[in-house]
């Protein structure tokens, strides 16, 4: 049924075509009309939405460059450490911060078109990571650092204590004896030369305990 219908369709088409009275042009539409009525109706596509992600994207960091916010101010009490930064237009979505037991790097993204860092590398005393926070204010940024232990900082960075004796740099005792007769051989005569030298092998070879034994 269909495809005589097409083929009615067509050749009534053909004849509008050629048709040249107004009358005649005018039945012949009028028809055409009624057999396009008569073809069945194609269902009308649905357009399915583009799903949209509503998942926050965190901003990529690599190859990044960033400006170190050396220069803050910090006060305390008895659980917490504040770090004061001095800077206007940070985005709280746009910080990444990375708290760790004995450190911390806060950086800041596009603030009015630059990245900048605040961190430091070794604090003076433990910290609760999962505790710590960045609070965005308008001319400034908080970041609180929550003290492992209670109690007083007496700096924020680390500081190796200068008074605590290195052992790793104490001498071996018989280094000194060696020097000595190093210098006792490059000054003496002959004669002590020998003497010396005859010490110093036997030393090594384990023939006498002390290096010395035989000297006057």
């Amino acid at each position: 049924m269909a495809d005589e219908l097409t083929l009615d369709l067509e050749e009534l088409r053909q004849l509008q075509g050629l048709a040249k009275r107004p009358r005649v042009l005018s039945i012949i539409s009028s028809e055409i009309r009624n057999l396009e009525k008569m073809f069945p109706k194609e269902p009308a596509a649905t357009s399915v939405p583009t799903p949209i992600s509503t998942v926050a994207k965190s901003p990529s960091t690599a190859g990044l460059n960033y400006s170190t916010l050396a220069s803050f101010s910090w006060d305390q009490d008895n659980d917490k450490v504040k770090i004061y930064v001095s800077l206007e237009g940070v985005e709280q979505e746009k910080i990444q911060a990375d708290f760790k037991p004995i450190s911390f790097d806060v950086k800041f993204h596009d603030v009015q078109g630059k990245n900048y860092r605040c961190a430091v590398p070794k604090l003076n005393k433990e910290i609760v990571p999962e505790k710590c926070k960045v609070l965005v204010k308008p001319t400034r940024v908080i970041i609180t650092l929550v003290k492992a232990s209670k109690g007083n900082w007496l700096d924020l960075h680390f500081k190796e204590d200068k008074l605590k004796p290195n052992l790793d740099k104490e001498r071996d005792p018989m280094a000194g004896i060696m020097d000595l007769m190093k210098n006792m051989y490059e000054e003496g005569d002959e004669e002590m030369k020998r003497t010396i030298a005859k010490a110093w092998t036997d030393a090594r070879s384990g023939k006498a305990a002390d290096p010395l034994k035989g000297y006057p």
